[in-house]
């Protein structure tokens, strides 16, 4: 495992970026309508991305993928395409997924849209999956364990009936888009070989994907990207880029509706 630790410079560097990621989330929040298709939200996130913001989407081309954000609807877990045939209708819950290259550093968040009014049982599911991001981050500090932020993410996901999908995690960030470590977001899966204390410098997403259901996950082999669950319940996901401090954590993709936001 090659975990590269940043320099006050370089987190500056990604501090940008991550502000211009939430920014993105930010901007997209009114477009997110009831008979608005998944194409155009990544069309107003490309010009937006690129045009006013002079920065590079992250996902277009990145492995072959052909957008520049990732929208995951109900039971899609993640790496949803956009597409002009998906349509989003009322009571949908929508996770758009957006990664910004700024002067070769990334910024990497995702967050849940309610389209229209949606179901109460929705509602409680990603506000469950939120509290599951939020209870992870309050932990991160030198010294916190990978596993401590899995296990306190399945404890309070399970504590509510929901399960966690395993085969998709957070990751190591920077001028790479997916560097070491792997963040699982289940205690059981850290052994002495990939769990890993951290230390100042370090820089990180944490992404809790939970689903309503069961945990299993299908992959559709069509377009080798869309992750949907395999029992076709509901996932809900949440997802910032951090980096640890010298006495715990600077999330740099912050919003200023969120309690960590720092201006």
């Amino acid at each position: 495992m090659n975990v590269t630790k940043k320099t006050p410079e370089e987190i500056a560097a990604m501090r940008v970026a991550g502000r211009l990621a939430a920014d993105v989330l930010e901007m997209i929040t009114p477009y997110v309508q009831p008979g608005v298709s998944t194409e155009e939200l990544d069309r107003i996130c490309h010009q937006y991305i690129v045009e006013v913001q002079d920065a590079i989407p992250a996902p277009l081309n990145y492995n072959g993928f052909p957008k520049s954000i990732c929208t995951s609807v109900n039971e899609v877990i993640c790496h949803g395409i956009p597409s002009d045939k998906k349509i989003l209708k009322e009571g949908d819950l929508l996770n758009i997924d957006v990664t910004v290259i700024k002067d070769g550093w990334h910024g990497d968040t995702n967050r849940m849209y309610y389209v229209g009014e949606v179901q109460d049982h929705a509602k409680r599911l990603c506000r469950v999956t939120q509290e599951c991001l939020y209870k992870a981050i309050e932990l991160v500090r030198p010294g916190c364990m990978l596993s401590d932020i899995g296990t306190i993410i399945a404890k309070h996901a399970r504590a509510n009936h929901y399960s966690v999908v395993e085969e998709y995690c957070g990751h190591g960030i920077g001028r790479g888009f997916h560097e070491d470590p792997q963040v699982l977001h289940y205690g059981e899966g850290y052994n002495r070989r990939n769990d890993l204390k951290l230390e100042e410098g370090m820089t990180f997403t944490i992404e809790p994907m939970i689903n309503a259901g069961k945990k299993h996950t299908k992959l559709n082999m069509k377009d080798g990207w869309t992750v949907t669950t395999k029992d076709r319940r509901l996932s809900a996901q949440w997802e910032h880029t951090m980096a640890v401090t010298a006495d715990g954590v600077e999330v740099l993709t912050a919003r200023p509706d969120e309690p960590f936001y720092q201006g």
